[in-house]
C-alpha cells in the first residue's frame, strides 16, 4: 500500500490578492491587511477530489501521512480517509523551520511521495530538506497554493493534482527530472526579475497535467516584434479615450507599455486609460474600485502567458481574482505574445482559483493572442478533463 506524505505551508499565497509579489516574512501583515488562507483550502480541494475517485472506484488503496494542525489535518476534517496517521501538531505561527520539521517527521513514516501546498519557497525548503536527508528519491507533487510558481512539480489546478496523483497510485506514471526555480522576493518586489535554479524534484511524469517550469524566451528580432505589438495595441486601445486597458505582469508587457508611453510595474497589475495611468501595482480591492468607478467603460485586460508552462491565470497575478475577472468579464480578455513565446507552448492554461469559472473559460476552448501588428492568433485552452 502506497505511503503518501501531505504538507500544508499554511502562509503560502496569502499576500497575492493585496499586490504582495511573496509571502516570506510578510504572512503577518497580509492577514492582517484581510488575506484569507489559500494553501490550506487549496489543499482540501485536492483531497477532496481524491476522495471522490475513491468513491468511484478509481483508486487503489494508500495511506496518508499528514501534518497535523494548520500544516495539514485541520483542512481534512470532513473527509474521511480510511487510512490516515497524523505526525506533528503546528499551531500558530509558522516558518521555513516548521516546513523543514514537518518534512522530517513524514520522512520517518517511509512515506513512498509527498503530496504539498505552497510556492516555489516551500519547495525550495523541501527539496533542500530531502536532499540534506539523502532522500531526494522522494517524488514530489506540488499543489499550486503560492503567489509565484516557477518549479516543474506543481500540478496544473487542485484537480489535476489529484488525477496525477491517483494515476500514479494506480501505477499508470512513472517519473521525470524538473528543475526547482525560486526568485529573490526582495528582488521581486523591487521590480526585479531575478529567478535562480536550486535544485531538481523527481515528479509523476504527466505533461498533461504537471506544469513544467518556467522557460525564459528571448528570440533574434524580439525587440521588432515587440515594438510592432505595441503599435497595434496603441491603434486599438489607446488611441480610443474610453478604453480602459488592465496590463498584466511580466516583462512583455512592460516593454509594450513604455513603447506606448506608459511607466507600467514589470511585476504588478495596472490600469490606464487612453495614454494615462489611473493606478499602479494594484490590489484586488483596488482593481475593483477603479472598475465600478469606470462602469461605463470599454475594458481589455492585457495578459501574457508565462513561457514554456503556457499560464494565462494563476502564476504571479493573484489580484486578478475570480470576483475581478468577473468583472472585467471574460469576453474581454486578450492575449499577448510573441510568436516565439507561442513556439514554446503548446496550450494556454488557466487557474483562477475557481472551478466554475475556470470551466467557463475553458469552455471558450480558444482564446485571441496578439502576436504583432494587426496579426492575431487563435490559440487553444488547455481542458485536462476532455
Amino acid at each position: 500500500m502506497a505511503r503518501i506524505g501531505v504538507l500544508v505551508n499554511p502562509d503560502a499565497g496569502l499576500g497575492g490578492k493585496l499586490g504582495f509579489k511573496g509571502s516570506d516574512g510578510r504572512a503577518e501583515e497580509a492577514r492582517n491587511s484581510g488575506a484569507k488562507d489559500r494553501a490550506g483550502p487549496r489543499m482540501k480541494e485536492t483531497l477532496t477530489n481524491i476522495f471522490e475517485l475513491i468513491m468511484l472506484g478509481r483508486c487503489a488503496e494508500f495511506e496518508l501521512i499528514i501534518c497535523g494542525g494548520k500544516m495539514g489535518s485541520d483542512w481534512i476534517k470532513d473527509i474521511k480517509f480510511k487510512e490516515t496517521k497524523i505526525v506533528g501538531n503546528w499551531k500558530g505561527k509558522t516558518t521555513s523551520e516548521d516546513t523543514l520539521k514537518a518534512v522530517e517527521l513524514i520522512l520517518e513514516e517511509n512515506i513512498d511521495l509527498l503530496l504539498y501546498a505552497g510556492g516555489d519557497g516551500t519547495t525550495r525548503d523541501i527539496v533542500e530538506k530531502l536532499e540534506s536527508l539523502n532522500a531526494s528519491n522522494i517524488p514530489l507533487i506540488g499543489v499550486p497554493s503560492g503567489v509565484k510558481m516557477y518549479s516543474g512539480c506543481f500540478a496544473e489546478d487542485t484537480n489535476a493534482a489529484a488525477e496525477v496523483l491517483v494515476a500514479w497510485i494506480n501505477g499508470e506514471l512513472g517519473f521525470s527530472t524538473t528543475e526547482v526555480l525560486d526568485m529573490d522576493e526582495e528582488s521581486y518586489r523591487n521590480g526585479e526579475w531575478k529567478i535562480d535554479m536550486f535544485g531538481q524534484a523527481i515528479t509523476p511524469a504527466s505533461p498533461l497535467w504537471i506544469q513544467g517550469s518556467k522557460h525564459q524566451i528571448q528570440a533574434i528580432g524580439e525587440e521588432e516584434v515587440i515594438e510592432s505589438l505595441s503599435e497595434h495595441i496603441s491603434e486599438i486601445y489607446i488611441q480610443n479615450k474610453d478604453s480602459i486597458i488592465i496590463w498584466g505582469a511580466g516583462g512583455s508587457l512592460n516593454k509594450i507599455a513604455k513603447l506606448c508611453g506608459l511607466n507600467t510595474t514589470l511585476l504588478g497589475i495596472d490600469i490606464s486609460q487612453g495614454n494615462q495611468l489611473i493606478g499602479t501595482d494594484l490590489s484586488e480591492n483596488e482593481i475593483i474600485e477603479i472598475l465600478e468607478n469606470n462602469d461605463k467603460s470599454e475594458l481589455v485586460l492585457l495578459l501574457s502567458p508565462m513561457g514554456g508552462q503556457g499560464f494565462l491565470i494563476g502564476r504571479g497575478n493573484l489580484q486578478l481574482s475570480p470576483l475581478v475577472l468577473r468583472k472585467i468579464g471574460i469576453e474581454n480578455i486578450m492575449g499577448v505574445a510573441t510568436p516565439a513565446k507561442l513556439l514554446s507552448i503548446s496550450r494556454i492554461r488557466i487557474d483562477t482559483g475557481d472551478t466554475l469559472l475556470d470551466k467557463e473559460i475553458r469552455g471558450k476552448k480558444y482564446i485571441k493572442m496578439i502576436q504583432g501588428y494587426r496579426t492575431i492568433k487563435i490559440v487553444k485552452i488547455d481542458s485536462p478533463n476532455n
